[in-house]
């Protein structure tokens, strides 16, 4: 690295007072609503990816993933199988079962993802390259197709991983199979004579070097995650050169990427994007590391960058659930406010990549217009990404299903009544488990003598103010209450603030501090809406905090023309749709009166208990239309019906139905 970006680094490090996460051994999660979540993921998830890694699951489409990293070893004969990012599935199982460690030991746990770290170490080659799709099907042509073909994405991939292993059991074989890789790729790109000048097709690479470089101090690994970001959208286009050179060869045939620059947003350089497009998994990969970057070196115009395209995904192209790509083709992003539901492609991974990029900006500045999305993301599409089992996902996402039309329509070929056992292309169920079991990552941040608590997961944290350790201990009982309370342990008294995050849907919050009298939080207390206790606190001090959760209904711009005219539900930070299940054949034709009285109903025993929304609706009346499709003298006719809403997450948890997050509002 020369003494510029020396210089620059030194500058940035001044210049940023970031506010950190705690790492998830400081924290434990004990919660009514997650805790669950995260057992799924230990005990049925990262096992049934397993087998399913390994082909052993006979209902799920094959993976052949582990079988291509032994082939590549030496340890089996055979063809590579399964998509060009197969590699990818692999690690990112590997980078949930790291969290899964650092929280709490499994010896056989680990004793399984150390047979997968030889064997990835095995599969290295003697330069530092790890790819099993290029090492046994297409030796004599790495890097030649950087725009379709993820080498850097899967390498990205590795990265995570192996910087996750390291620091949950302190194994430093897949670190330096890590560190082997990037320095091979470090000699392989570059603005240098004889180096590569370009960047792959799906970011990735750019967000895990900055962990790498975290994980050894090396600078190299920062400077070569700016080269990638940087170089991005340069002129003349890398991947038209590319195409040329390899004799206009494609990949994906039904993908024209090397043309399509905006795809893979590189039609312009980062810090001129202004507007979200392409394929919505790379805009959020590519943000999160950019705010990492923009984080690291201090550079102005890249958080810019990172604001502008924020702004234009939260407030023009994000569903109401939190997710975004709402076209199937190229997974994508397409026009602001075109938001379809019964097409919406809304891909899991997208929304955890949102997740990625908010969490990054509440560390550059903590805002709860961050957390507020990271939550409705979280709590909506993520969760909504697998059955309450653990055993089956969802791809994609709609707010609008009707089962009988979907076969038939190729315009909802990519939509599916029922979640799946495994995909051909299967990025969503390890991105799920990877991001549930570092959930504790998310909860908390510190910077300097506040606390910011981002999200209400009950359980408890260990942090440290001015050299001095404070434990914190959450109850919770948010998702259906919206109620919280604090602990706070200390050896020695010590002053900092405790900042609170005030949901955007909270209609009136309120605490008490130390047992006394319930005080209305008011608007001077709360900044960049965060409620401020600033004291000086001791061991046994406690805050409770309600949230009133009134159930609001939820209007889109006027122009995201799908829903005009139609309302959603909202209860504390969840989204609700209705379900044939509870409410029959035909949504569409439901509607909810504006005068209706919105009912908020626990039940115990759907689906392990959740809370539902009753309230008196109306059901158009199709009678007398028998053998006719028009008519010129019809009248609407309409009958009482009383619906019943339920969490958008736990839908198709019942077997298949049509189901709606939008319904039309009546007078």
């Amino acid at each position: 690295m020369n003494n510029q970006m020396n210089e620059q680094l030194q500058e940035g490090i001044m210049l940023t007072d970031r506010s950190k996460p705690l790492t998830l051994d400081k924290v434990r999660i004990s919660d009514p609503f997650w805790s669950d979540y995260i057992r799924l993921v230990r005990e049925v998830v990262v096992p049934y990816q397993w087998e399913a890694l390994n082909d052993r699951v006979p209902e799920a489409e094959p993976s052949h993933a582990i079988q291509n990293f032994k082939i590549a070893a030496g340890e089996a004969e055979g063809a590579f199988h399964g998509m060009v990012f197969q590699d990818s599935d692999v690690t990112k199982w590997l980078e949930a079962v790291s969290y899964l460690l650092e929280t709490e030991p499994d010896p056989a746990l680990q004793q399984v993802a150390d047979s997968v770290v030889e064997l990835i170490a095995k599969a290295q080659q003697p330069d530092g390259y790890v790819n099993t799709y290029f090492t046994v099907k297409e030796p004599e042509n790495r890097w030649t197709n950087l725009a379709e073909c993820h080498e850097l994405y899967c390498a990205g991939h590795l990265i995570e991983a192996a910087v996750a292993y390291n620091k949950a059991t302190g194994n430093e074989t897949i670190l330096q199979v890590a560190c082997r890789f990037a320095d091979y790729i470090d000699r392989v790109f570059g603005r240098e004579p004889g180096k590569l000048n370009g960047y792959d097709g799906h970011q990735e690479i750019e967000l895990a070097l900055v962990k790498l470089y975290h994980a050894t101090g090396k600078d190299h690994y920062l400077a070569l995650s700016r080269y990638f970001i940087e170089q991005r959208g340069a002129k003349p286009s890398f991947y038209e050169q590319e195409w040329e050179k390899r004799g206009r060869t494609v990949h994906f045939p039904q993908l024209d990427i090397a043309h399509d620059l905006p795809y893979s947003q590189a039609h312009l350089p980062v810090q001129e994007q202004e507007q979200a497009v392409g394929h919505a998994v790379r805009v959020v990969y590519m943000c999160t590391a950019m705010a990492d970057l923009a984080a690291e070196t201090g550079d102005e115009a890249l958080l810019q960058a990172c604001k502008k395209l924020w702004d234009n995904i939260v407030a023009k192209r994000m569903y109401i659930t939190g997710g975004i790509g709402s076209m199937a083709e190229g997974e994508a992003f397409t026009a602001d406010y075109d938001l379809p539901n019964d097409t919406a492609y809304a891909e899991t991974c997208a929304s955890i990549g949102l997740i990625f990029f908010a969490h990054r900006m509440l560390q550059i500045e903590p805002d709860s217009r961050y957390a507020d999305v990271m939550e409705r993301a979280l709590y909506n599409t993520v969760v909504s990404g697998m059955a309450r089992d653990g055993k089956t996902f969802f791809y994609v996402n709609p707010l609008e299903v009707n089962p009988s039309q979907l076969a038939g329509n190729k315009n909802t070929h990519h939509v599916c009544g029922q979640r799946q056992g495994w995909f051909g292309c299967a990025c969503c169920p390890p991105n799920i488990a990877r991001l549930l079991a570092s959930l504790g990552q998310y909860v908390y941040t510190v910077q300097k003598s506040a606390i910011y608590v981002h999200l209400y997961v009950g359980g408890a944290a260990t942090l440290e103010i001015a050299d001095t350790e404070v434990q914190l201990e959450q109850k919770s009982a948010y998702t259906w209450d919206g109620e919280v309370s604090f602990t706070i342990s200390t050896a020695r008294p010590i002053a900092f603030a405790l900042k609170l995050r005030v949901p955007d849907w909270c209609g009136e919050a309120s605490w008490v501090v130390n047992g006394g009298e319930p005080q209305q939080i008011k608007g001077n207390e709360i900044a960049n809406g965060y409620a401020q206790i600033n004291r000086v606190w001791q061991s046994g001090d406690t805050v409770e905090l309600v949230f009133t959760m009134p159930i609001h209904r939820m209007k889109s711009h006027p122009l995201v023309r799908e829903n005009a005219g139609k309302v959603a539900l909202q209860r504390g930070p969840f989204v609700y749709c209705l379900e044939e299940t509870d409410n029959g054949e035909q949504l569409y034709q439901l509607a909810l009166p504006a005068e209706s009285e919105l009912s908020a109903v626990f039940d115990p025993v759907l689906l392990g208990g959740l809370q539902t929304i009753t309230a008196n609706g109306q059901r158009q009346v199709s009678d007398g239309w028998q053998g006719q499709l028009y008519r010129h003298n019809a009248d609407w006719q309409t009958e009482a019906a009383e619906l019943r809403f339920i969490p958008y997450f736990a839908w198709a948890n019942r077997g298949a139905g049509e189901m709606t997050v939008w319904v039309r509002e009546s007078t």
